[in-house]
């Protein structure tokens, strides 16, 4: 019989740390909807375990605070720890995307990405159209370009205050509904070489960890950006696209002067957004929720995803990606699970048999 609590939410993995031993997981700390603790323990079962898959900004922050991370970062919050691992919260990253906004006369019906086109350089080219449904949507519901669903790990964690936030809001307001009335072309960097790094703010799991992608730190990213584009405003400017959209061909500065006006993410903007290919693609970046990292294979665990140094526990998510895919990352998450559900579960049939 299996028990699913749907409203719990795990505090920490609880280990057995016998001297001479590896540390070796018992079972998960809880919290219930009515935030009363529990604990749940495996049973005496030596195959059974403990599997991680809170995606790859929540397994690396439950794995630190359960004691095992960094030896300076767990000390910094007064963590006991289980293993030193200096890899774990390394190597965060995110597909960076920018977006160059598509004038037409006329509304247009709301479409998501629906085909993908891919550059030589491995630049995904996308479209999205018709963010205002409504006066009264326009200014609340900007579908992938919303800033409240993720946007903010765009800024430097410094940089995400209070204040930042309330200018986004006002400057939302203050968005004309022209920017609205087309759509965008999306470029995105699928396996971008930009990569950060995850920090424990409290030892509170309901709080996010600080995270830092590092977008475009790695200059062939930014090159990569440039090239996607000077792609999508070729496209927008080009004859059949002009006489779909019933708009004077576009210059590529008004092209970027719109997009930067329509864009709403928390990244001040510079006088050269306009100017230079390079500073608009850091100033208009938004995340796209492909993130990875922070667990990887051979630093944290091995090929079999068991965590390095321990025992009986699994990680089965994004967080041992060392890159995702350039379209949604669902997909390949779904396959990893069941793939790894059947290689455990053939192994465990193969030795009950004497294989």
């Amino acid at each position: 019989m299996l028990t699913v609590l749907v409203y719990a939410t795990v505090q920490k993995v609880l280990f057995d740390k016998s001297a001479g031993k590896r540390p070796k997981a018992m079972g998960v700390m809880f919290k219930d909807e009515n935030g009363n603790q529990h604990q749940a323990f495996l049973t005496n079962n030596r195959r059974s375990e403990v599997i991680l898959s809170c995606g790859a900004i929540g397994t690396p922050q439950l794995l630190m605070l359960s004691g095992i991370g960094p030896k300076a970062e767990l000390q910094r919050l007064n963590i006991s720890m289980v293993l030193h691992n200096e890899f774990v919260g390394k190597g965060m990253a995110d597909n960076p995307m920018n977006s160059v906004f598509v004038p037409m006369t006329r509304s247009v019906e709301q479409s998501l990405i629906q085909t993908v086109g891919i550059t030589k350089m491995g630049v995904y080219i996308e479209a999205s159209s018709g963010f205002g449904q409504s006066q009264d949507s326009i200014h609340c519901h900007h579908g992938l370009l919303s800033a409240e669903i993720g946007q903010l790990s765009t800024v430097p964690p410094k940089q995400r205050t209070r204040q930042a936030i309330e200018e986004f809001i006002k400057r939302k307001r203050d968005l004309p509904r022209e920017a609205f009335k087309g759509g965008f072309i999306l470029e995105k960097i699928a396996m971008p070489l930009s990569t950060g790094h995850l920090n424990l703010i409290n030892t509170n799991i309901d709080n996010n960890p600080s995270v830092t992608f590092n977008y475009f730190g790695h200059p062939r990213d930014l090159r990569r950006c440039v090239n996607g584009i000077r792609m999508a405003a070729k496209v927008i400017q080009s004859d059949r696209f002009t006489n779909f959209t019933k708009c004077d061909k576009p210059t590529v500065e008004r092209l970027l002067n719109m997009s930067v006006k329509a864009n709403i993410n928390l990244i001040p903007k510079h006088t050269n957004d306009t100017k230079s290919l390079e500073q608009f693609c850091k100033d208009t970046v938004i995340t796209i929720w492909h993130y990875h990292g922070g667990c990887h294979v051979g630093k944290v665990v091995d090929p079999n995803h068991k965590v390095l140094g321990t025992r009986r526990l699994r990680i089965v998510d994004g967080s041992t990606f060392s890159e995702s895919p350039g379209t949604n990352p669902q997909g390949t998450v779904l396959m990893m699970g069941r793939y790894m559900g059947v290689k455990i579960l053939r192994r465990r049939l193969g030795k009950a048999a004497g294989v």
